[in-house]
């Protein structure tokens, strides 16, 4: 029986080389943070990784940012939090299966969407358009969260593996599935984290289009449902038990060839009759709009973002760079609400005075 806390951490770092397998990332094994630190008494490094990213305010603000519907009024469906859930738990079933480090999956997965924009990915892709020449990755975004922006410039200094799961968690655009060894993390974890996304997001985006009546049933690519299956779960299912099978005890994380493929079909039906379709066009316009009229009004009235913005010029002289942390961390109300501040008339009080800030 453990007689400290420390004998209770032993204990467990012994458990995970016992049980773990061999492609796993040990925590004792881990390559450290930028600045050092006291080790916790209790927790592994990735476990307070985990901790760090559960109470920071950029995963608070995840509840308020679009997944697919911008600005949804129904209470089911996904938002940019909810989303971020269902990749912990997927990635942490398939980590388990694979005797992988669970605690490094479930914060990679926590904090690989940080530093998303409002209004989903046509808020994205507004910033990538007018932040020129370098253009805007929310992967890039979540990893400038947790190094610079949390804790008022100070940042999380997260593990490097924490870190480099974050940046290399996304290949959102790609029509494809197959992944170049230099974009895949170095972990088996962080690879697992790339495909829980991929499986997450493909699924509930179907669920919600289904809610949504964006698209129905029998629309589905029928050459994928007989891979993968008819329902909701049985797809889970499937793309899960396929990446475990496919998965275990290799030095490497991926989907056999007949379920990628399944799941590229899917993924490009969203991308068609759901992410870029007419029925979305007009808001996505609007939102694509809303966004590139915040970003250049903060450019043109830097006084104003010093107002706004309390990191604007706290470790950065790069205005294009502070207006695009600033509108990246908004969430769609407040986006909106910034936006109605400064570019629609207030009415004025009837008794002829109004408030000011």
């Amino acid at each position: 029986m453990a007689n400290t806390i420390a004998d209770i951490k032993k204990f467990w770092e012994t458990k995970e080389k016992e049980i773990l397998s061999p492609f796993a990332t040990l925590s004792t094994n881990s390559q450290g943070r930028e600045k050092e630190e006291a080790e916790c008494e209790l927790r592994n490094c990735f476990q307070r990784d985990r901790d760090r990213i559960i109470h920071s305010k950029s995963f608070r603000r995840l509840k308020h940012k679009s997944q697919v519907f911008l600005s949804p009024e129904g209470d089911h469906y996904r938002t940019r939090l909810t989303h971020t859930l269902e990749v912990a738990q997927i990635a942490r079933t398939v980590a388990r299966a694979l005797r992988l480090q669970e605690d490094l999956v479930e914060a990679i997965s926590l904090g690989h969407d940080l530093g998303h924009t409002p209004f989903g990915h046509a808020g994205e892709e507004a910033l990538n358009e007018v932040l020129q020449p370098q253009g805007f990755r929310h992967n890039e975004q979540s990893l400038r969260v947790v190094d610079f922006l949390e804790k008022d410039g100070k940042g999380l200094n997260l593990t490097w593996e924490v870190r480099e799961g974050i940046a290399k968690h996304s290949k959102t655009w790609a029509e494809d599935l197959v992944f170049s060894a230099e974009e895949l993390p170095s972990t088996l974890e962080g690879q697992v984290v790339r495909w829980a996304d991929v499986v997450a997001y493909v699924n509930h985006d179907i669920d919600d289009a289904l809610r949504g009546k964006v698209i129905k049933e029998n629309e589905l690519p029928a050459l994928a449902l007989e891979v993968l299956g008819y329902t909701h779960r049985e797809r889970i299912d499937r793309m899960v038990k396929d990446l475990v099978l496919n998965s275990f005890n290799q030095p490497v994380v991926k989907m056999t060839d007949e379920v990628r493929e399944a799941t590229e079909i899917l993924r490009r039906f969203l991308f068609e009759r759901v992410y870029l379709s007419e029925e979305q066009k007009a808001e996505r316009d609007k939102a694509k709009r809303l966004v590139k009229e915040l970003y250049r009004f903060f450019l043109e009235h830097p006084n104003i973002l010093e107002r706004e913005y309390k990191l604007y010029k706290k470790g950065t002289t790069d205005l294009q760079q502070s207006v695009c942390d600033f509108i990246s961390g908004m969430t769609d109300r407040y986006a909106l609400y910034i936006y109605q501040k400064y570019f629609i008339p207030s009415s004025w009080p009837e008794e002829g005075r109004r408030n000011t800030d």
